[in-house]
């Protein structure tokens, strides 16, 4: 997982946002709804805390034993040691029942990221049991980091971005805004307020911007939130074809009636109107 120190590095916006939602409808199809359903409680930050210098190598196992709960990963026991690495973290994906993840040496005077940076790694063991990949390394970890927040750990990763007027950091590969987007989309899914949760000024105004932009799913033609002049452009050219929402996985209606559409990956029942 890359890690950002300076701020001219830091990418904005929703550059990566088809891959983003394919990752989404990927997760829903493997898990299935009732899959997901069971990840309704985020992973509170006390329980990923590492907060005495004395005790660095066990409240980091610690937190990765809270993350191995939290994604419900049976018989998965992870090995955390730090070492000198281009990267923020590792992991060495194998069979198990052992995992060995490897963070960045930084983390030991940044002991408040910890969590993140776990978070994100001991995903990629998930998605490993669970045989759900993308075709490139850099698509694989756009997955990592969609899976993880949408799964109730990422929040850590977007709390993690933090900017003054001469440095920066960011954790993971989605942008702060996609986090936020996504990090929205679970919102709406499990009826959370993620924003008490923020300790960064930059990472919260991320996630209004990503909540934003979520919000605008709902209001795309045929749907009925989407406003008549939209729906009526949509019409005239045909166009029945639209995200589910939810899922973002591709529906057709027939235009120009009022309907109600099944989305068959996520089963949400949408109004869509002429």
């Amino acid at each position: 997982m890359p890690h950002s120190d300076e701020v001219s590095r830091v990418v904005h916006g929703f550059e990566h946002l088809d891959t983003v939602r394919a990752a989404i409808t990927a997760l829903y199809r493997r898990l299935s709804p009732d899959g997901v359903r069971r990840y309704e409680t985020s992973v509170p930050a006390s329980d990923v805390a590492v907060e005495d210098p004395a005790e660095l190598f066990l409240g980091t196992q610690r937190a990765a034993r809270a993350l191995v709960r939290h994604l419900r990963l049976p018989d998965a026991r992870m090995v955390v040691s730090f070492r000198t690495m281009e990267h923020a973290a590792s992991v060495g994906l194998t069979s198990g029942p052992e995992y060995f993840v490897e963070l960045n040496d930084r983390f030991r005077h940044h002991r408040r990221d910890i969590g993140a940076a776990l978070a994100h790694e001991i995903t990629h063991v998930l998605l490993h049991r669970l045989g759900l990949a993308f075709p490139t390394t850099r698509e694989n970890e756009i997955l990592t980091d969609v899976v993880t927040t949408y799964l109730g750990a990422g929040w850590l990763l977007l709390d993690a971005f933090r900017q003054d007027g001469m440095s920066s950091q960011k954790l993971g590969y989605l942008t702060p805004e996609e986090f936020g987007y996504v990090l929205a989309k679970r919102a709406e899914a499990f009826g959370e307020d993620p924003s008490p949760w923020f300790t960064s000024a930059v990472a919260y105004d991320a996630w209004v911007r990503g909540r934003d932009e979520a919000a605008r799913d709902w209001r795309r033609p045929p749907l009925a939130g989407a406003g008549w002049a939209a729906r009526r452009r949509a019409r005239a050219v045909g166009d029945g074809v639209f995200r589910c929402p939810v899922c973002c996985q591709r529906l057709r209606v027939a235009p120009g009636r009022r309907v109600k559409a099944r989305c068959g990956v996520c089963r949400t029942v949408l109004e869509c109107a002429p």
